[in-house]
């Protein structure tokens, strides 16, 4: 009989264990803070706990961690991570250093069973949930890098690497919680984005559950007829839906919402496609993220040209929408927005196979 993961016991669970393993409850914070703020990746680790009873919880239970099976350097600085999630199976993660921030971008899938039409993880479909080991995972050890190579830590995690995080809902949260919690690495909630392709009852969800992270909405055109040729989710989860959704969000949460617009040359780079994203950003308080397209082998789309980004963000100003325009990091080695798994020499394998 396989043991359980004894990090997928909450802390009461966690507290009945270690009294039917014969010690007091006040151990179960103990192991909490190894496994959630310690980096602990054995029982052996954990010091502070009799030598007896770590090997009573290591015949109990198993503990064990993702592994970095891969990295590469961009020249910007970039740096992304294969980690080694089991089964033969790799997820990836970015650490993107600027000036001002230490970004890292997380994945909560293996995979992803949407087969968005410019991005690489589609194409891989729905390999695995991760767990909210897993998940959290990534983040430590990111960060760990981020203050070894750069002597800084992470000033913001966004869940925008592989898969759709609300189809992996009760494990995102669980993340979250531990990456905010204490134990945990005590991050503000408000330091971390998770985005969505579009899951309509699920964003509804976040707002009956009144979590304090950020929202964003990968949303690509605003009007349904683009939005279903590029993603199918769009036509079980249309414009008017979303919208509706993320009302809902903001009324229960109060968070400004982002909207995500990749902008492919000669698809929704015109102005009419500008004044129907703005018609759109009247339905919730928001802002715009317009996003240079990172080409990926085989798609079929290409990079707006400068001159038609420069308009279309300007008429989305003139209607005093918030807009930041966000340039491609780590290009140089499959890193950067829609490229995860692309041309990765342990992920490349899993694209073959799919």
């Amino acid at each position: 009989m396989a043991k359980k993961d004894i990090r997928t016991l909450n802390s009461t669970e966690l507290q009945e264990a270690v009294v039917e393993l014969g010690e007091k409850a006040f151990r179960a914070k103990q192991i909490e803070e190894w496994l959630w703020s310690k980096g602990a990746g054995s029982f052996e680790e954990m010091s502070n706990l009799p030598k007896g009873f770590r090997e009573r919880l290591n015949e109990a239970f198993e503990l064990s961690r993702i592994e970095i099976a891969d990295q590469q350097f961009s020249s910007d600085g970039t740096i992304k991570c294969a980690f080694d999630v089991r089964a033969g199976q790799v997820v990836e993660g970015v650490l993107i250093p600027t000036s001002k921030r230490m970004t890292e971008c997380i994945s909560s899938q293996a995979g992803c069973s949407l087969a968005c039409k410019f991005c690489a993880t589609g194409r891989l479909k729905l390999l695995k949930n991760l767990s909210a080991g897993e998940i959290y995972d990534q983040v430590e050890m990111i960060r760990a890098m981020a203050q070894e190579q750069y002597n800084q830590g992470l000033t913001n995690i966004v869940y925008m690497g592989m898969g759709e995080p609300l189809l992996n809902y009760r494990a995102v949260l669980e993340s979250v919680d531990r990456i905010c919690g204490d134990p945990g690495l005590g991050m503000s909630p408000k330091r971390i984005t998770v985005s969505t392709a579009g899951i309509a009852k699920a964003i509804k969800r976040l707002g009956d559950d009144e979590v304090r992270f950020n929202l964003a909405l990968s949303l690509h055109a605003a009007n349904d007829e683009k939005r279903n040729r590029i993603m199918a989710i769009n036509e079980s989860n249309n414009l008017e839906a979303l919208a509706e959704a993320l009302q809902h969000f903001h009324e229960k949460t109060g968070t400004r919402v982002t909207f995500e617009y990749i902008i492919f040359r000669d698809f929704n780079d015109q102005l009419e496609d500008a004044r129907e994203l703005a018609n759109f950003c009247a339905c919730v308080p928001c802002k715009v993220n317009v996003i240079e397209y990172n080409p990926i082998d085989g798609g079929e789309f290409q990079q707006a040209d400068p001159e038609r980004v420069d308009a279309f963000v300007g008429l989305l100003e003139s209607r005093n929408i918030i807009v930041n325009v966000r340039r491609s990091r780590g290009k140089d080695i499959d890193a950067a927005c829609g490229q995860l798994a692309n041309k990765n020499a342990v992920a490349t394998p899993q694209l073959k196979e799919a």
